[in-house]
């Protein structure tokens, strides 16, 4: 049975959150008198108002949350976070169509980094400000912040964390998730803050240094500025940004235990080592094929291969070269990493590292198997048994991503973009990552693709964020039977 009250009052509650989450952005616009202070204040107001009334027109109805409230709320709220956070870009007139608002905000809050911007500069203060909090508040997750500090929705807060996190079993530090959700927000603002500090002792501005961390730690990829990373041409800065990627990509529990006093985690953590050893052969093998077509020093080519390894398998999307002009095996291993995705866990989207270890694992065993029929094969990663049920799990899960790949591919295709735009703009979208191939390289956009191809796009940004499962659960009948 579904509770559309409850869930009705907990989407009020999340639309609350809006409004407040809009006033930062609102604030930035009134302290550099941008021109887009009138569309924040409307959009803040307008918000307020729509969840005070669905508020109280639900308070009444305290009902306990299933799982498939949960799967809905996730999904819905999502989806309204993205309907009415477009609204500042439409009002104020610097996004004039309502799809293209939408397509940058669900680009924003499912952390892709994709954008329909010609001229990223042109934007005020505000908008530019509100693009990268996007990034931020879909990074750990909107439901997640929402159970640290709403204790409305302290009910029922395992289904919401079950259907939102990412990776195959969510991981709960601390049996009340309410404490968890709180304890890896701490780590994810103290790693922003960080990294804001050390952008600025590289030369960035207060206000560049903050968006550019919300895009990091995000795995977002939103830029204030249209060259990227790359416009600040700096050593440090790329580095920065590197490692910081690469924070973002691993699972934030490790973050959190490492803080604790156990670093020494990472080095034991299989999921970790293996993402670790895919960044490094990538790197070595592109740093090899730029240096040797190109007139660049070892360290320069060095360092925009890793830069751009780590901001393509992280799926954040930052750039810092153009790698369309890269050789073919360097652009097919970007391609590549593209499904990989970040670690469970991470703010990075994608297939998930520790999928692709499963799996791996598995195949291996079952080549074993046929040659020692009798044994008994468990799958391990580490010294954990890895359970039947998670194997069919990701089996099924990896299935249903390519199928919606394949598809997206012809459907792209079938809207008149050639193989390769289309290969690439379904991968990026729904491996969360944005820069594409073809016509959406890193110097790209995704302004000339038609309507109904932006709409389908943002379908699979919010597929891919929320891991598949949780969107076409939504979308089978059996689902809404009683």
């Amino acid at each position: 049975m579904i509770h559309s009250k409850v869930i009705i009052n907990t989407l009020s509650a999340l639309i609350l959150f809006l409004a407040i989450s809009l006033i930062a952005p609102t604030l930035v616009a009134w302290y550099y008198n941008g021109a887009d202070l009138n569309a924040f204040l409307f959009t803040v107001i307008f918000c307020f108002i729509l969840g005070i009334v669905l508020f109280l027109l639900t308070r009444s109805y305290k009902e306990e949350l299933r799982a498939k409230d949960g799967f809905i709320i996730v999904t819905f709220g999502w989806v309204l976070f993205s309907l009415l956070g477009a609204m500042p870009f439409y009002i104020s007139g610097y996004i004039p169509t309502y799809t293209d608002a939408f397509f940058e905000t669900m680009s924003g809050f499912s952390t892709t980094g994709a954008t329909i911007l010609k001229d990223i500069e042109i934007l005020p203060h505000g908008l530019l400000f509100w693009r990268s909090l996007t990034h931020w508040l879909g990074g750990m997750g909107i439901i997640l912040l929402s159970l640290a500090i709403l204790p409305l929705l302290g009910v029922g807060g395992m289904q919401l964390f079950k259907a939102e996190v990412p990776g195959p079993t969510p991981d709960k530090l601390t049996p009340r998730i309410k404490h968890t959700a709180e304890l890896l927000w701490g780590v994810y603002v103290f790693l922003t803050v960080i990294e804001v500090g050390m952008l600025m002792l590289g030369g960035m501005s207060t206000f560049d240094a903050v968006c550019h961390s919300f895009g990091t730690l995000a795995t977002g990829g939103f830029s204030t500025k249209n060259a990227s990373i790359g416009y600040y041409n700096s050593a440090y800065v790329d580095y920065v940004v590197t490692i910081f990627m690469i924070l973002a990509g691993l699972n934030f529990s490790l973050h959190y235990r490492a803080l604790k006093g156990k670093p020494f985690l990472y080095f034991k953590d299989p999921e970790s080592l293996f993402f670790i050893g895919i960044i490094g052969a990538a790197t070595l093998i592109i740093t090899f094929s730029v240096w040797s077509h190109s007139t660049q020093s070892v360290e320069l080519s060095f360092r925009q291969a890793f830069f751009q390894v780590v901001s393509i398998i992280t799926t954040t999307g930052y750039g810092t070269a153009d790698y369309e002009q890269w050789s073919s095996i360097s652009r097919t291993i970007l391609f590549i990493l593209m499904f990989f995705g970040g670690c469970a866990g991470s703010t990075g989207g994608g297939l998930k590292i520790i999928r692709s270890l499963i799996l791996i694992k598995f195949s291996l065993n079952e080549i074993k198997r046929l040659i020692h029929p009798q044994a008994v094969l468990p799958v391990r990663i580490g010294r954990v048994v890895v359970n039947r049920d998670i194997i069919a799990n990701v089996s099924g899960f990896y299935l249903f991503y390519v199928s919606i790949f394949v598809f997206g591919v012809l459907f792209m295709n079938a809207l008149g973009l050639d193989f390769e735009t289309s290969l690439g703009g379904v991968a990026a979208t729904i491996g969360n990552v944005g820069p594409a191939l073809g016509d959406l390289g890193p110097t790209d956009n995704y302004s000339f693709i038609p309507d109904a191809g932006k709409w389908f796009l943002s379908f699979l940004m919010l597929v891919g964020r929320l891991e598949i499962y949780t969107v076409l659960i939504i979308l089978t009948p059996a689902f809404w039977k009683k």
